[in-house]
């Protein structure tokens, strides 16, 4: 007898949470603040969240996109960390990259990284440096031993086409021409085109995903010479990884402490995240919704005709790795400072 009104109980408990969370949602408007323009990929992908995420969030809110760009993420930023409420209704897409500027003491930044309330993200996104094939470097130490750096092209500090090829010349010793200034990936397109910059960073899904650089990588317009993660991406199996290079150039441990700060955007992907504060059943929701929406056989379809790759990261790993990104010895950060530029 006691056993059934137990599970009575934990029965009814869960249909009143249930219902709660339905009624909550019932009625209302989700917003997606977006650190970037109209258009740019952060962009696209914020819009197709707002397209299928609501169907899987109790209640079927409705769901809408504000772009907020301009401070290398950190007003969308601050928007969602300071301004928003703390009511679950409010989320941000931003570049994970604007961690940099909390690491590095901005006076701008209104955010602490680690206490976002973590969503998910559909993929991890590694970096990659690509140039000219017509050129003559093949390898890092072709571009070591060049008399004349090649000049990589860059929308600036927030962005891979950025941090990567900075990152790369601190830990081995390489230079680049970095250009910056490009206000988005079609200008660093025409700039590569028009052979005013031989290289650039990037991500490997931002390179297959769209064109030209998919038709130049298959054509052999370009090269890869490195790229970020911890292992080769299917996609590129004879590029090298950056962590490949450093065991054999015997590279100290210092510079993979920094490598590991700032390639872990990377990790990141492009991540949901909401206002601290947020009830934890309002995550749950969300969390929940957030994951049945990768699993969306239309949304599914979506990313495939739009090449991206789906290999979710939960908002538990993300929470995990936002802590340990932001938790980081004096050190490490002032040669983080460094390299990005004080």
């Amino acid at each position: 007898m006691k056993k059934t009104i137990f599970f009575l109980f934990v029965f009814f408990l869960a249909v009143s949470r249930v219902e709660a969370q339905t009624d909550f949602y019932k009625g209302k408007q989700v917003k997606i603040v977006v650190g970037a323009a109209a258009g740019a990929v952060s962009d696209l992908y914020a819009r197709t969240v707002a397209q299928y995420l609501p169907k899987h969030i109790p209640g079927n809110p409705d769901m809408i996109v504000q772009n907020m760009p301009g401070g290398g993420n950190v007003i969308a930023a601050n928007y969602v960390y300071s301004i928003a409420k703390p009511d679950g209704l409010t989320l941000g897409a931003f570049l994970p990259a604007v961690y940099f500027e909390q690491l590095r003491g901005r006076k701008e930044v209104q955010f602490d990284w680690a206490k976002f309330a973590w969503i998910g993200s559909p993929e991890e996104n590694d970096e990659v440096l690509s140039v000219r094939s017509d050129t003559p470097y093949k390898t890092l130490a072709d571009i070591r031993k060049a008399s004349e750096p090649p000049r990589c092209g860059s929308t600036g500090i927030g962005s891979s086409t950025y941090y990567f090829p900075k990152l790369l010349e601190d830990v081995f010793g390489v230079k680049f021409n970095v250009v910056t200034g490009y206000p988005g990936g079609r200008e660093l397109d025409l700039a590569i085109e028009r052979n005013e910059v031989q290289c650039r960073g990037g991500t490997i899904n931002a390179l297959f995903g769209r064109d030209p650089s998919r038709t130049w990588a298959k054509t052999g317009f370009i090269r890869m010479l490195v790229q970020g993660g911890a292992k080769r991406d299917h996609r590129l199996p004879d590029t090298p990884t950056i962590w490949e290079l450093m065991k054999t150039e015997k590279i100290p441990e210092a510079s993979r402490s920094v490598a590991t700060v700032i390639l872990s955007p990377g990790t990141f992907g492009r991540p949901i995240v909401g206002t601290p504060g947020i009830p934890a059943d309002r995550i749950t929701v969300l969390r929940e919704a957030y994951a049945k929406m990768l699993q969306d056989p239309e949304f599914l379809a979506d990313a495939k005709k739009r090449q991206w790759e789906i290999n979710p990261i939960s908002g538990e790993r993300l929470e995990a790795l936002a802590k340990e990104v932001i938790n980081q010895p004096p050190e490490v950060i002032e040669r983080m400072k460094k390299i990005l530029g004080k």
